[in-house]
């Protein structure tokens, strides 16, 4: 352990310097395209074995039903073809989503009742008008996209915990979150902190610094009063990872906690707490960039710390998506999730579309993701609230004003959230140059192949399964989703 507590204090350095000087969220940028339309009910083509769902790179068309009529025959030709195969199954799907930051909530909540109602049906509901959002993951106490720094016990030394209090969570995001449950009560909910409480840090801030050792098991028992307040409010917390971005100290909350501190952690508090209070909640390590998977593997490799871990959390503002490969390869009993992705004001729609399907919606789940979740889910047109060193450029996948402009977070997850559904798994299907893509079979038997056209021009291709073909033509830039 002191070999890689040595390694992972130079990998800590090393990414601490790249971040010092501003927001580690740095990928493309976006704008808001023209501001996005609610979805639609579908067309009908006629007669067809498959429905085709489009969303242009110039915002154009967004996630609308094509007018299409799409048979499969025995017909050949020598067009590129895309080869569906169930045979070959991977790994299942938990679900698609967002995170629903404090500051979201009450965006939301501040809506008047009916355009409440509507927006969260819409997100969440699974009908013909929704894009059905199955996962979210949400903070315990705030993080930077919250209005203000805060934890569930901010009084100094109380390490009984007599203080605790979700209280803070009553005015916003609890009621949003029952709200959510009614209409799909099986949503998976992941939660993770950005901070300890400041008086259990060695710096007693709510930025930088990290967990002392004499306050792990008290940081423990803050996790559990969380699970079982949580659940005494009428909400089940799937997942909880102990810390979001631990190599990441600048954020505003943020804490440092290299993986030697954090399996120590799981593997001597809170794994054997959980285990004692029967709460039967994953726990899932890093919660990181794809550029240090060395951290989850660390952590994964102590068989101590590694009997209480379901698995490991990525995201993608350093390193490569195919890193999270290798980690399935050497623990492929142990779950891969994708965790955080930002969307940022300014810049291209259909850059920022293509970037984030072809990592996101499809690296992450050819490299074994069971989930797909894209940052903020809403923001308001100043991209707030966040805290004062937050991210002030972070663009929510919907904006809330007097109205409710949809962006393109929105639409990269709904090309797969209204389609591919909890329990589905993902199926071989031919990866092309500039075609690219990823399958599914639903538990209906229903199948959705997701496309993404990289080249600037338009191409047709077919869609070959059980030895027919359907030829469908997909813009250059375009993201289809094809369904049967």
């Amino acid at each position: 352990m002191k070999k890689i507590r040595k390694f992972t204090l130079l990998v800590t350095i090393l990414s601490l310097i790249t971040v010092a000087f501003g927001c580690s969220k740095k990928n493309p940028p976006i704008d808001n395209g023209n501001g996005g339309n609610p979805v639609t009910p579908p067309v009908n083509p006629g007669k067809t074995d498959v429905s085709m769902w489009l969303t242009k790179a110039d915002a154009s068309t967004l996630l609308s039903q094509q007018n299409v009529s799409l048979l499969f025959s025995s017909a050949t030709n020598t067009n590129t073809t895309i080869n569906v195969d169930t045979t070959q199954t991977y790994q299942t799907i938990d679900g698609f989503g967002f995170c629903l930051s404090g500051g979201s909530a009450s965006l939301i909540n501040s809506l008047e009742d009916s355009k409440k109602t509507a927006l969260l049906n819409e997100l969440f509901a699974t009908d013909a008008t929704s894009i059905g959002i199955s996962y979210i993951r949400i903070t315990i106490g705030a993080s930077d996209m919250s209005a203000n720094t805060f934890s569930y016990d901010d009084v100094a030394g109380d390490v009984n915990l007599t203080n605790f209090s979700l209280d803070k969570e009553q005015t916003d995001l609890i009621p949003i979150l029952k709200k959510i449950i009614a209409i799909n009560p099986n949503i998976k909910i992941l939660a993770c902190p950005w901070s300890a409480p400041a008086w259990m840090k060695d710096n007693n801030s709510f930025t930088q610094g990290s967990l002392k050792y004499e306050n792990y098991g008290y940081y423990t028992n803050y996790f559990v009063k969380y699970i079982q307040g949580m659940k005494a409010a009428g909400i089940t917390i799937d997942a909880i990872t102990p810390q979001n971005e631990p190599l990441n100290a600048y954020n505003t909350p943020a804490m440092l906690m290299v993986s030697a501190d954090e399996d120590k952690f799981v593997k001597e508090n809170l794994g054997p707490a959980f285990k004692t209070a029967g709460i039967t909640t994953k726990i899932i390590v890093y919660d990181h960039n794809a550029d240090h998977p060395e951290y989850a593997t660390d952590i994964l490799a102590d068989k101590a710390a590694s009997v209480f871990v379901d698995g490991s959390a990525f995201h993608l503002y350093g390193g490569n998506i195919n890193a999270l490969t290798p980690v399935h390869t050497a623990y492929p009993d142990k779950n891969i999730y994708f965790t955080e992705q930002a969307t940022f004001q300014g810049g291209n729609f259909g850059g920022d579309l293509a970037w984030h399907v072809s990592n996101l919606i499809i690296g992450a789940t050819r490299n074994w993701s069971r989930n797909v979740l894209e940052w903020v889910l809403a923001t308001d047109p100043n991209n707030g609230p966040h805290t004062n060193g937050g991210c002030s450029t972070c663009l929510g996948a919907v904006t809330i004003s007097s109205s409710v402009t949809r962006n393109v977070a929105y639409y990269i997850i709904a090309h797969a959230s209204k389609f591919v559904r909890p329990g589905a798994v993902r199926i071989a299907s031919d990866q092309q140059n500039t075609l690219l893509n990823v399958a599914f079979k639903n538990i209906d038997g229903s199948k959705v192949l997701i496309v993404l056209n990289t080249s600037t021009g338009a191409q047709t291709f077919n869609i070959k399964f059980n030895s027919k073909i359907v030829t469908t033509t997909l813009d250059g830039g375009a993201v289809a989703t094809y369904k049967w």
